[in-house]
């Protein structure tokens, strides 16, 4: 397979490129987060979380289950309505705009649990994520898709239920990637995932940002995967960013213990 087919087809950023990146990260916040709040009920869930992504770099969301983190990726996604605070993508406030149209603004999610379409075919499940691009783009899966996933060619005719759940985890991640998000949200990928597909998981990811300058938001429970990708980390509590910053401080951080059960 030629390196045409094995590139995403979107604006990108080469290897080369990523110190570039580095240095307007300090200025250029691809997503920013903003006193954003969240309520189920009476429960107040987000409480003013303040967070800022970057094109380019992978920022790692830490914390023990039940904080919040899946949450925040929902209203992000605008699957769970936010109670106040701004969501703002490049120059545009997100506000109340429909998850359909944030994939198009460039949102792309990754959910816990995957929720691939079981009873669809491999190509079919990659097809829905070609769904909001022009229809001469969407009728067919791009071969590079395959170069990036390629247990997803030999198995691109069977059911998407009949895949193991690493393979499923991967067909999940290629189908948003196929929408050509400029961020993408991950929400634990390595659950229940062998180490084996975990490391083809990680090199994607690394990709992304790396070659593609995609911005990546990921909520992982694994520690050594997340310290092994990350540029960034931040972590949450009840609610609330009680820490970030640079990946080289979170062994100094002692973040590993915030992950203890």
């Amino acid at each position: 397979m030629g390196d045409e087919a094995a590139r995403m087809p979107a604006p990108s950023a080469s290897a080369s490129t990523h110190a570039a990146l580095d240095a307007a990260a300090a200025t250029a916040p691809l997503l920013r987060i903003t006193d954003l709040n969240q309520y189920y009920g009476g429960s107040h869930i987000l409480r003013d979380v303040n967070l800022e992504l970057r094109e380019g770099r992978i920022c790692c969301l830490l914390g023990r289950n039940g904080v919040g983190k899946s949450t925040l990726l929902k209203v992000l996604m605008g699957l769970v309505a936010q109670r106040s605070g701004r969501i703002q993508l490049g120059e545009a406030t997100l506000g109340t705009l429909p998850a359909h149209l944030r994939v198009q603004r460039g949102l792309g999610y990754v959910p816990q649990g995957r929720e691939i379409f079981n009873r669809l075919s491999v190509e079919d499940n990659l097809l829905c994520g070609l769904a909001g691009l022009p229809a001469r783009e969407g009728s067919r899966v791009p071969a590079w898709i395959y170069g990036w996933f390629p247990v997803l060619e030999r198995m691109r005719s069977r059911k998407g239920g009949d895949l193991s759940g690493g393979q499923q985890q991967q067909l999940a991640i290629a189908r948003a990637v196929l929408a050509r998000p400029r961020v993408l949200l991950l929400d634990e990928p390595t659950e229940g995932i062998q180490p084996s597909i975990i490391k083809e998981i990680g090199r994607v990811i690394r990709r992304l940002a790396r070659e593609e300058g995609v911005c990546i938001l990921l909520v992982e429970q694994y520690y050594d995967f997340a310290a092994s990708l990350a540029d960034d980390y931040a972590v949450m509590s009840r609610g609330q960013i009680i820490d970030q910053g640079p990946a080289s401080q979170m062994a100094h951080r002692n973040l590993r213990a915030l992950l203890a059960v």
